[in-house]
């Protein structure tokens, strides 16, 4: 509801029960603020905020009040000018700015430092303070964040988004008076996977990017450019941060519903793999007579990349869920839709496509992140969000406390009133209910946990179902115990305004995404009278393009292998892909044996693929090109190039087309990315990526928008040591971008390249780029829905038999580490150092029948070969049950398909 109030005798539309600063702040006027944030809410601490409040027209004196903790209503008049209320912000700021340290030049944050708008917002530059200032020792808080702890001004943003909104408890507030300190109770690195906001969050230059610091730039000098995570299936928007040809940074581009305001530290830091020494950089042609990879030209590479092609008896394309759908597109097209293969494992990819239909069947419709958020009854099936999938951990952590929100709104309490909600609620939480092998990090908030091999968690799912629906089938021998937890579980969900269903791929079985998704039909059936359509259903896929790949169509990479040994394909072109990590060695090694003269790797890491390869094409990577992924939501979403690579680095998609036109191909004349979007929707109607997303052609004033912000310095001078003259930057033909600081900012929520206005150089300068603070983009949200449930009847499945464990052997379960099971970033130096050092947990029960200690070397006899590894020993885990770790590095890929044995190691 929208109430009149009056700031400084004008009227303003607000929304009723904002706080005054948000509310003021979306009305475009200035106040400066520090411990509130928009995702934190208030908690009226900092003082900074502070305007003169009236009662009514007749009153003359007023009163002083922080705007963050008063609600606006009909009539509410304030006044943000008067001269108390000014010479209150100033006196605020100058004694908050008394022991912080005069040292902005050499400040991390300097130049985007909120604390020095907010400074210079107050009037105050003149300081009178001549005493010793406090200072503090500075902590090692890991690979991620530096600390300098004599900048803060005591804000508490940090500990109130790493402690209560992230679930952290390794960062707090000691002391008192001016001598609080924040952070560890010692040194050590920070545990929690959200750790990186700390950065953003921090309104100083306490917490700031250490890798970063490694190779530092002034925030104004970076050249950025709206774009798209790759290290997991949700698609967080990030903005990328270039200098001299090296990614330097990762920021946080807001998306309402998908990550808001924060990143997982995987996302954040994972970007160093493009500055890897491992990089692809120049075409490579095998040697005939020393058999090495040499460096070639391009023409050269083309000629005998084209000629492969060309004197192929049958040439296969093998795409990958890293790769861009236009790259895996244009793969499909040059070597035809029989001939293209999704490179995925076979679990993968028997897993992904029963997502695939799952999404596009039925009634449930997937929720956005921010939907998550809301939900207020979760049912987790199988998945581990924190690890494969971190800010939907994140976005749940956020719906426990809607129970807590909706008491404290029957209190009269709002819900930005972040101190008064929680003090109410204490340690109440709202129904999460979670199954899964293993323990998870989400259950220090779960309602309830429930330990069971994938096919017992199939079954609770299916009891749920049935107690929400009798026309689901009912469970056969379903303990006592289990039953009572279906009936509370059923309970709470259909009690909710808005239940939500989680699973995904992480567990490795479709049994439990087939009862994730009968839980949500037969919610669906029994919330008929009562919304709905707010019964939604999240589902995880393994990696970022995942859906795209599998939207694209394509056959296994097990068929693949199978025409290559029968002699029915001789020629392979493999695009962004490891095929080590997608099939046991053995089987990969064969498949290549058998090609190796007319194998051609496109990819950006040298990896073992690669290293059998008769050629090599260096790919770029998505901080050097333009391109499309599709999340697990179904949202196809454009990320932009922020840099051109040096040399002789194309997007795949490029070297595909220039090979197969220099084979003889006349279908691939893609001049440029609009070209393959259409040839896309044409093959595929639901891939009309021009439907929405900003034309290359599109200018502003006549310019494009400007990749360099408008302080960008040294542009005449970069190049100095090769020319005197200035060079010309790249023309590119594929965005509005340009490689310029020149051209018009645009404010809309595709092309946003960084986050600055007048008088706002922080990230703060987000709140100009919304309607509503906390609310949509001006432009709209980037993206746009590829999947819609076609509202069929849903036809339930059948439980799976109960699991009973074998006398020796054990039911391997895939164990997914947010640091070290993502490819790409391995080749990050900051996250190699928290990647985990890879064991086998096992029940406690069977390491003691077996004499297995802690850290005992264990060797698993798994399809393929063995593995050994030292044990972990686990109470939670059920008996007959293993854990195994799945991509950390040197484990190579692991079939789990099959019951493996289990034996000490004699010492």
């Amino acid at each position: 509801m929208r109430v009149k109030i009056s700031v400084d005798q004008k009227s303003y539309d607000v929304e009723r029960g904002d706080n005054l600063l948000q509310a003021c702040l979306s009305a475009g006027l200035d106040i400066p603020y520090f411990c509130w944030h928009p995702a934190l809410g208030s908690v009226g601490s900092c003082r900074q905020c502070a305007v003169k409040m009236y009662r009514d027209e007749d009153d003359k004196q007023g009163r002083l009040v922080m705007s963050c903790m008063e609600a606006c209503g009909e009539g509410t008049r304030i006044s943000i000018a008067d001269p108390e209320a000014v010479e209150f912000r100033e006196q605020v700021i100058e004694w908050l700015m008394v022991n912080h340290p005069h040292d902005c030049p050499v400040c991390d944050e300097g130049g985007e430092c909120h604390l020095q708008d907010m400074t210079v917002q107050t009037g105050h530059d003149y300081r009178r303070y001549r005493f010793q200032k406090r200072t503090h020792k500075n902590q090692y808080l890991g690979p991620f964040i530096n600390h300098e702890m004599n900048r803060c001004i005591a804000c508490y943003r940090c500990v109130r988004f790493y402690n209560d909104f992230a679930g952290g408890d390794d960062l707090g507030a000691f002391g008192a008076h001016d001598s609080v300190y924040f952070g560890r109770q010692e040194d050590g690195v920070l545990e929690s996977e959200f750790s990186g906001n700390l950065v953003e969050v921090c309104p100083t230059g306490v917490f700031t990017d250490k890798t970063l610091k490694e190779h530092y730039t002034r925030k104004w000098d970076l050249q950025t450019a709206p774009s798209v995570c790759n290290h997991c299936s949700l698609g967080c928007n990030t903005i990328p941060g270039e200098r001299y040809g090296e990614l330097r940074r990762i920021l946080n581009r807001y998306h309402e519903d998908i990550n808001g305001y924060f990143l997982c530290d995987r996302g954040r830091f994972g970007y160093e793999f493009v500055n890897s020494e491992e990089r692809v950089r120049e075409p490579l042609i095998r040697d005939p007579a020393t058999r090495e990879l040499t460096a070639a030209s391009l023409e050269v590479a083309l000629e005998c990349v084209g000629s492969t092609i060309k004197d192929g008896s049958r040439v296969l394309g093998i795409g990958s869920p890293r790769a861009s759908v236009e790259a895996n597109f244009v793969l499909r097209t040059l070597v035809g839709a029989d001939n293209f293969f999704a490179g995925v494992s076979q679990s993968d990819f028997e897993l992904v496509a029963a997502t695939l239909e799952i999404m596009q069947s039925g009634a449930a419709r997937p929720p956005s992140l921010k939907d998550v958020g809301n939900a207020d009854a979760v049912f987790l099936l199988g998945e581990d969000p924190t690890d494969t999938a971190p800010i939907l951990a994140l976005a749940l952590r956020q719906s426990v406390r809607r129970q807590s929100i909706r008491e404290a709104a029957a209190a009269g309490i709002p819900d930005w009133h972040d101190a008064a909600v929680r003090n109410l609620a204490q340690d109440t939480h709202g129904p999460l209910f979670v199954a899964t092998p293993d323990a998870t990090r989400l259950d220090d908030v779960a309602t309830e946990t429930h330990r069971a091999a994938p096919d017992d968690i199939a079954r609770l799912g299916c009891a749920v179902a049935h107690e929400l629906d009798a026309a689901a089938p009912a469970v056969a021998d379903l303990a006592t115990d289990v039953a009572a937890l279906a009936q509370r579980i059923a309970t709470a969900l259909r009690d909710a305004d808005q239940p939500l269903v989680v699973s995904g791929t992480g567990a490795g079985s479709e049994a439990v995404l087939q009862a994730a998704a009968d839980v949500a039909a037969a919610l669906h059936v029994a919330r008929k009278e009562n919304q709905p359509e707010h019964s939604r259903l999240c589902l995880t896929v393994p990696e970022c393009n995942s859906l795209g790949l599998a939207l694209l169509g394509g056959g296994s990479l097990q068929q693949a292998f199978k025409l290559v040994e029968q002699g029915a394909a001789d020629t392979v072109i493999v695009v962004e892909n490891n095929l080590y990590r997608r099939a046991e060695q053995s089987r990969v090694d064969r498949f290549l044996d058998k090609v190796a003269a007319k194998l051609t790797v496109v990819d950006h890491l040298k990896h073992e693929t690669a290293q059998r390869a008769q050629h090599v094409l260096p790919a770029a990577t998505f901080a050097e090109t333009d391109g499309t992924l599709v999340n697990n939501e179904g949202r196809a979403q454009i990320f932009h190039q922020v840099f051109k690579a040096k040399g002789d680095i194309e997007e795949s998609w490029r070297w595909l087309r220039d090979s197969g036109t220099t084979a003889g191909r006349e279908d691939l004349g893609f001049v440029s990315l609009a070209g393959v979007h259409a040839a896309l929707a044409a093959a595929h109607p639901e891939f009309d990526l021009n439907r929405e997303e900003p034309a290359a052609t599109l200018r502003y004033a006549n310019d494009k928008v400007p990749r360099g912000s408008h302080r960008y310095s040294g542009r005449t001078s970069m190049n100095a040591h090769i020319d005197v003259h200035e060079q010309k930057p790249p023309q590119p033909v594929d965005s509005p971008l340009a490689f310029s600081m020149e051209g018009q900012t645009d404010f809309s929520g595709s092309l946003i390249t960084s986050y600055w206005a007048p008088g706002w150089n922080s990230g703060q300068a987000l709140n100009k780029f919304q309607f509503e603070v906390g609310g949509a983009l001006r432009g709209g949200n980037p993206g746009h829905l590829l999947i819609t449930p076609n509202g069929a009847e849903h036809k339930y499945s059948k439980a799976p038999n109960a699991f009973k464990s074998g006398k020796d052997s054990w039911l391997l379960v895939p164990r997914h580490h947010i640091f070290g099971s993502d490819e790409l970033s391995l080749h990050s130096a900051s996250l190699v150092e928290r990647v985990p050092k890879p064991c086998v947990t096992i029940n406690a029960d069977d390491a003691e029948s077996l004499g297995i200690a802690t850290d005992d070397e264990v060797e698993l006899a798994v399809a393929g070969g063995s593995l050994c590894l030292p044990a972990k020993l686990s109470t939670e885990l059920p008996p007959g049950v293993a854990v195994v770790p799945v991509g950390l590095p040197g484990l190579g890929f692991l079939d789990l398909s099959a019951p493996a044995g289990i034996a000490r190691v004699a010492p």
